[in-house]
């Protein structure tokens, strides 16, 4: 039988879970690939992969759909690196460009600015030569990934995104979870999850193993992955996705 393809995001919030698939031995019965999260999504969709760790705003585009484990990429305050940075005041902010490899971070900035800050901006789409430095006195852009903590410091405002949200809703935020395009066997997944858990519950471990490389490293590394990211998909986390893909879906 053909390995399962496994599609996971190549940040730093996802290393708990390479360290897991990989302590425990499970990415050897896999295939396993990083990618930006939209590229995650593109291979779900086009069935290149048989599991993404997909940002949500891309579950409704999906034909079929199973959300299969306990763990998620979700934020009960401040994320750190979902930004809206600009170098204005929030008021006087016209153009708002997005970025382009993220779907839920899009729509979650859209989703406040329809229902939390009672505004309308300009929406510009980005590629990836765009420079998301280089913009203008009354324009922001929506930054995700490691790269805010080594942008930041070039604007003069910040906005966490995910403490806008639960300001919003009282709800944390779900950016990304794992999810297959077909049914699977329910050892199969069971395995996946313990695996996804021998991560989630070593972070010092996992900081000794990624936190020389990258951007976010040593003490700062284990800071965000405790503090800023929240790993376990339960109820409230289950009903923040609900409230946000009912709000995305009137935008």
């Amino acid at each position: 039988m053909d390995k399962i393809r496994i599609s996971a995001v190549k940040y730093a919030n996802t290393y708990p879970f390479i360290y897991g698939l990989k302590e425990s031995g499970f990415d050897k019965r896999v295939i396993l690939e990083t990618d930006h999260p939209a590229d995650c999504a593109a291979k779900l969709i086009d069935g290149r992969v048989d599991i993404g760790l997909i940002p949500v705003a891309v579950l409704p585009l999906m034909k079929e759909y199973h959300i299969i484990s306990d763990y998620c990429i979700g934020a009960n305050w401040n994320v750190r690196t979902v930004l809206l940075l600009s170098s204005c005041p929030f008021e006087e902010i016209r153009n708002i460009y997005l970025d382009y490899r993220s779907r839920s971070s899009v729509n979650l900035t859209k989703v406040l600015a329809k229902n939390s800050w009672k505004r309308e901006f300009n929406w510009i789409n980005t590629s990836k030569a765009f420079d998301f430095r280089n913009i203008g006195p009354n324009e922001a852009v929506v930054l995700i990934g490691d790269q805010c903590f080594e942008f930041e410091n070039s604007f003069r405002y910040k906005i966490d995104l995910a403490r806008e949200w639960k300001e919003f809703s009282g709800l944390p935020f779900v950016f990304a979870c794992w999810t297959a395009n077909k049914v699977l066997d329910n050892e199969f997944i069971k395995d996946f999850n313990k695996a996804l858990q021998l991560g989630v519950n070593n972070i010092d471990a996992v900081v000794e193993k990624f936190g020389k490389t990258g951007i976010i490293k040593g003490e700062i590394l284990s800071t965000y992955l405790v503090e800023n990211i929240d790993y376990n998909f339960n109820d409230e986390k289950k009903a923040g996705l609900k409230l946000f893909l009912e709000l995305m879906g009137k935008l």
